[in-house]
Order: structure tokens, then sequence, then C-alpha cells
């Protein structure tokens, strides 16, 4: 144990709620390039606002949530967030999270490597069959044609 261990509370992760771990998704979808254009984050809004579990939220809410979870890609990188929103977000919400992060990985018209295997790797996480997963991405190119 370090001096400081017991003083600095803050630097010990807290237990991430779903709305956090659903946010966390979608914002990691949109930072698996490297880099989070504006059309990426005015749909991860546009989606997060839109759903009931949000229906309560401010604005600050919103905003302080993905400003911890930004903190989390900056200290940590995109796949341990990633590794820790699947760990919290509920089953019925897994399909839900793959299909708006590949709607959100397909907003700006172009999806680089890294975003391909961001989606790879987030199937995998979310324990979605690859069938299933297939599916939903191949619907989400469809919407996003045009």
């Amino acid at each position: 144990m370090g001096l400081f261990d017991d003083t600095f509370e803050s630097n010990k992760p807290r237990e991430m709620t779903k709305h956090e771990a659903f946010a966390g998704v979608l914002l990691g979808a949109s930072a698996s390039d490297g880099h989070i254009a504006d059309e990426e984050v005015r749909g991860l809004f546009t989606v997060l606002f839109r759903m009931k579990m949000y229906d309560n939220w401010t604005d600050d809410k919103m905003n302080n949530t993905i400003n911890r979870l930004l903190g989390i890609i900056k200290r940590e990188g995109v796949d341990a967030l990633l590794n820790r929103c699947a760990k919290t977000l509920p089953e019925d919400l897994h399909q839900t999270a793959f299909a708006n992060a590949c709607d959100i990985i397909l907003a700006d018209g172009v999806v680089e490597d890294e975003e391909k295997e961001f989606i790879n790797r987030l199937w995998k996480v979310l324990g979605i069959s690859g069938d299933d997963a297939k599916t939903i991405a191949q619907v989400m190119v469809i919407k996003n044609r045009g």
C-alpha cells in the first residue's frame, strides 16, 4: 500500500452503471479509430437522448458521464473501457449496444480497419452470436447508405 492510497480515493475505479456502460460502448465505437468525428458525437448524443433509460438525464449529467468515460479512454485505452462496459451492461442491452455502435461507426461514411477490429471485439466481448452480429451489421450498413 502506498503512502497516499487512502488519501486519494478518487483514483480507485468505482462501479459503472448500466447507463455509463451503454454510453461507454458507443463512445468506444466513436474513439476506436483514434479520433472522434463530429458526426459520431452527434450520433452518440442523439442515440442516448432518444432512449428511455436516459429520459431523466440532464445535459450536465450526460456531459459529466461522457467526460468520465473519455478519462478512462485516455488513461487505459478503448479496449479497457470496452471490457469494463461489457462486464456491467445487462445482457438485454447487448444487441442494442452493438447495433448502435455499428451505426455510430458508419455515421461518417468511412469504416477504417481499427473500427472493423473494434466491432469484431465488441460482438465477442458481448457474447453475441456471429450470425446475429453479421445480421445487425448488415442492417446498419443498409440504414446508413446514401
